[in-house]
């Protein structure tokens, strides 16, 4: 009986040490955060007038390696389908209306504010600042205005297209369960984790889609605000994400966990979304945000391969701050 007992407490006390180094580990408070902001900073490294940010990275040759994943010639959606339902989740709805039908044609119109949790869109690098500041330094009130638009960081930035290496990290595939709960937070360990268990290496210059399973728990429980409560990306992942120098970032909301943990202290206005904002400014990293990778996470899952050809063709909106996207993976 006492040495059950001691045994149990003895386990209880190894799993509280374990559960406080986890949290330590974790832990960013908000001075680490801002020294982050400088230490990891990418501004400067393509020059002063940079505007391109992570998307330099993406290389001829990274291009050409690119291109030749493609096998079997399938092609997979990563877009969620324009969705005109308002919902929790939705608060500004596509505006779908025909305009008329003839013998001859048939015409439409669409409509749509595409930032927020509900739409699958990229975000250029004049979308979000840090103390006054977009990617690269460049003055939010000299560069962004409500009458021209984003002047420096617009999405004309990828009027070519994107074409690099993609990378899924399917991470509930790794814990074994349909989705994540709302508020689960995603660690660069799980990342490695994921990258042991299907066999592939993120490498500097790729395009990388962390799935949740977002859109699976809301055809079984219906939708709920994200914007409150999402899985999603721990701040304490950020060195991680630029030592490994990747180009592109997409994921089923906008990348960050809400709310954020108590691991994580952040209290900056400008930080509420501690991944997100940090990709796009301090890094120079446009994100994808809302997509759906469902569909991908199958056929991954049916070839044992997670990575593939990653295109995508944003719509060519001067001084734009982002687009409405389909994004592909090509097999």
């Amino acid at each position: 009986m006492n040495r059950r007992f001691w045994g149990a407490a003895i386990g209880a006390c190894l799993a509280f040490a374990s559960a406080q180094a986890a949290d330590t580990a974790h832990t960013v408070t908000q001075a680490q955060f801002d020294k982050w902001k400088k230490d990891l900073s990418n501004w400067g490294r393509w020059g002063k007038d940079d505007e391109k940010g992570t998307l330099n990275l993406i290389t001829p040759d990274k291009r050409k390696a690119a291109a030749a994943l493609v096998k079997d010639g399938v092609s997979v959606s990563m877009a969620r389908e324009a969705d005109e339902e308002k919902s929790i989740d939705n608060s500004q709805p596509y505006e779908h209306a025909m305009n008329g039908v003839n013998p001859a044609a048939s015409t439409d119109r669409f409509s749509v504010s595409f930032h927020g949790y509900a739409h699958t869109h990229l975000d250029a690098l004049g979308h979000h600042f840090l103390d006054g500041k977009l990617y690269n330094g460049f003055g939010r009130d000299e560069w962004v205005t409500v009458k021209e638009g984003a002047k420096k960081g617009a999405i004309t930035q990828t009027m070519n297209g994107i074409l690099t290496r993609g990378v899924l990290v399917d991470i509930p595939r790794l814990k074994g369960v349909e989705y994540l709960e709302p508020g689960t937070a995603i660690y660069a360990e799980d990342i490695e984790a994921w990258e042991k268990m299907a066999g592939v290496k993120i490498m500097p210059g790729d395009a990388v889609f962390i799935r949740t399973g977002r859109w699976t728990r809301r055809a079984k429980t219906g939708p709920w605000d994200i914007g409150k409560q999402s899985a999603g990306l721990d701040a304490s992942v950020l060195p991680w994400i630029k030592a490994r120098d990747i180009a592109i970032m997409g994921s089923e909301s906008a990348l960050s966990v809400t709310p954020i943990p108590a691991t994580t202290p952040i209290n900056n206005p400008d930080d509420y979304l501690p991944v997100h904002n940090f990709l796009l400014v301090a890094l120079g990293m446009q994100v994808i945000d809302n997509c759906d990778l469902d569909a991908l996470a199958k056929a991954a899952a049916e070839r044992k391969r997670w990575e593939f050809m990653f295109t995508a063709a944003p719509l060519r909106i001067k001084n734009g701050t982002g687009s409405p996207i389909n994004p592909i993976a090509t097999f």
